[in-house]
């Protein structure tokens, strides 16, 4: 079995003791599986990324990051995992191409083994064109594309990407999956926050449903359709989700899982 690359165990969290986001939720993510983080806006994967992130402290539980504990050792915890946020941030006055240059050398990568991805990376994502140009004349889902890039160039342990395909054309959506399952193949775990749930169907190895900040299912496409009593092979995941919020709402929340 593959070594976890993410575990979080019993977390409970928030930003207020008094009334916490996330309610002891646990599940992990190994090495060379894409793990789907679904559920409605409050749901509770925002603070849960944060908390993998160590951007918040656990009220209860613990998250590890290969092995160990944000207390345990900062720095490999955090150069263990890359972040691609929903909306891009990028430095105004870097071109794409010293984006990624300063990313090479800030996790101190090999400059050549390092250029030659980025140009691999940069016709994935059709961004040859624009490695000279700065931000504020890149629309938004090329700035998408930049952050992805310098994400995947890194090559780390742990991937996290909150809402991947917004603002992506049809062919980026293509690089894009196409570059994540390289990045899978080569032992990379990732953990993708979305709401486009058929791309997940297709391409996550497992997903956690999130609602009201407990797991209400998880396990793989077909595990948690089932879970929500849909086993035809027609039944889509979208129908399944419906099914288990409802059935989380009238249960007045479900337990964690």
């Amino acid at each position: 079995m593959a070594a976890e690359a993410l575990r979080v165990s019993a977390l409970t969290g928030g930003y207020s003791a008094k009334r916490p986001v996330l309610h002891g939720i646990t599940f992990e993510v190994r090495a060379g599986e894409i793990v789907g983080l679904i559920g409605l806006n409050g749901a509770g994967k925002s603070t849960a990324i944060r908390h993998v992130l160590g951007l918040m402290t656990p009220q209860a539980g613990e998250v590890k990051i290969a092995g160990v504990g944000l207390e345990e050792d900062r720095a490999k915890y955090r150069q263990s995992c890359a972040y691609v946020p929903e909306q891009p941030i990028l430095f105004p006055h870097l071109t794409v191409r010293e984006h990624l240059r300063f990313t090479a050398m800030a996790y101190g990568l090999d400059k050549e083994q390092a250029e030659r991805r980025s140009a691999e990376l940069a016709q994935a994502f059709r961004m040859t064109d624009a490695l000279d140009n700065l931000p504020d004349t890149l629309s938004k889902g090329m700035k998408q594309k930049t952050m992805l890039m310098n994400a995947l160039l890194v090559s780390p342990a742990l991937l996290i990407i909150d809402e991947p395909l917004l603002g992506l054309d049809p062919l980026a959506i293509r690089g894009l999956l196409s570059a994540l399952e390289e990045a899978r193949s080569s032992g990379c775990a990732i953990l993708l926050s979305s709401h486009i749930l058929p791309a997940l169907e297709r391409r996550a190895d497992r997903l956690v449903v999130l609602h009201r900040g407990r797991i209400i299912a998880q396990g793989t496409p077909s595990e948690v359709k089932r879970q929500a009593g849909f086993a035809g092979p027609d039944d889509s995941l979208d129908d399944a989700f419906e099914a288990l919020v409802r059935q989380a709402d009238a249960e007045g929340g479900a337990p964690g899982a």
